[in-house]
């Protein structure tokens, strides 16, 4: 064979490499699951690849609120102005690509996951509808770190937050244990108890969401963003390919499409419900530690920032009512000056009638 041949070979099998790298990172790589989605909020099915640091602005756009970018992504459509889902919960699961979950509404590719939060549409939500005092909660079990406000400090009060209070949590009645396959996971071991301790808070905040349904019938729409690392902890300690980590991965996979269907059903079928999985994030996440309470609403049109008006809630049924009197008034105007414009003096005033004849008297 020439050395001419043996190039060509090898640029033949170099592409063909590639080409099946990519096909396998498109499959196995980190994604951007949607589990549940109401009718208005619709997704479209497709291979269109979303940036880790656009996800809070998809959430914004969701949940109906503006961002300051505009999000050119073609896998979500324009939705109806006047409606907006009661409720956004999204679940990070670190340390794994992607997971079964066959009755999801579309799946997306997910490039450059770099850490994000949504401390920005939480404080869109805060300030929007401080009054209702919409449920704000992100958590994150592994790392304790947890974040309420409005009706969540009543409504998760008792909800396990510290390490120890989980796993005191499943030797409890109602645990997850008594329900959960195990097979090769230990409820002895620190990395097998971080991921049933993750998996015992979703099933105790579906539970106390059912204990308190009305949050489903205000105003304001509620938000939840969970972060999930035992798979992450699982990987590291036994590997990928252990049967403990296989086993966690069917297991979250089937908690996490029936945390979406609960959820979806306790908010009457209008919540959108999402599940970004990612095996690492290329960055570590710096987070400063401030109360979005302490957040300055600025409201005076005389500020120098040349801030608008504090929404008002009422500002769309004000603004329907303005519109469609105005609107009413204006057909009125032209069908009131175009039937004096072809009025006939002579037969439709009573004025002239009543002059012609009193000149035919005389």
């Amino acid at each position: 064979m020439s050395l001419t041949n043996c190039r060509r070979m090898e640029a033949v099998l170099s592409v063909a490499f590639a080409f099946c790298f990519l096909v396998t990172s498109g499959v196995h790589g980190d994604r951007l699951t949607v589990l549940q989605s109401p009718d208005f909020v619709s997704f479209q099915k497709g291979d269109w690849p979303v940036s880790g640091e656009k996800i809070p602005d998809l959430v914004a756009l969701t949940m109906g609120f503006s961002v300051q970018e505009d999000l050119a992504w073609p896998g979500l459509k324009a939705g109806p102005l006047f409606q907006r889902p009661r409720a956004n919960v999204l679940v990070v699961v670190r340390g794994v690509g992607s997971l079964d979950m066959p009755k999801s509404v579309a799946s997306y590719p997910l490039e450059n996951p770099v850490p994000f939060t949504l401390d920005s549409v939480a404080e869109t939500v805060h300030s929007l509808f401080a009054e209702d005092t919409p449920v704000v909660l992100q958590l994150a079990p592994s790392e304790e770190r947890l974040y309420m406000l409005g009706k969540a400090n009543a409504v998760f009060e008792d909800l396990p937050v510290t390490l120890q209070q989980i796993r005191a949590r499943l030797s409890q009645d109602g645990s997850v244990l008594a329900s959960l396959p195990l097979n090769s996971l230990s409820r002895n071991a620190e990395a097998d108890l971080l991921f049933l301790s993750e998996v015992q808070v979703l099933h105790d905040i579906t539970a106390l969401l059912q204990r308190h349904r009305h949050l489903a019938k205000d105003h304001s729409p509620d938000l939840y963003s969970l972060e999930l690392s035992g798979l992450e902890e699982l990987s590291r300690v036994y590997g990928q390919d252990s049967s403990q980590y296989r086993d966690a991965t069917a297991i979250l996979g089937a908690v996490l499409q029936k945390f979406g269907e609960d959820v979806y059903s306790l908010y009457g079928n209008s919540t959108v419900v999402e599940v970004v999985t990612v095996k690492t994030f290329e960055a570590p996440l710096t987070r400063k530690s401030r109360s979005i309470l302490e957040s300055k609403q600025i409201s005076n049109p005389g500020s120098p920032y040349n801030l608008a008006y504090k929404y008002n809630f009422q500002y769309a049924v004000v603004f329907n009512i303005v519109l469609w009197l105005m609107i009413a008034l204006a057909l009125a105007v032209i069908v009131t000056a175009y039937n004096l414009w072809n009025m006939d003096p002579g037969y439709d005033s009573i004025i002239y009638r009543m002059t012609n004849q009193k000149i035919r008297m005389d």
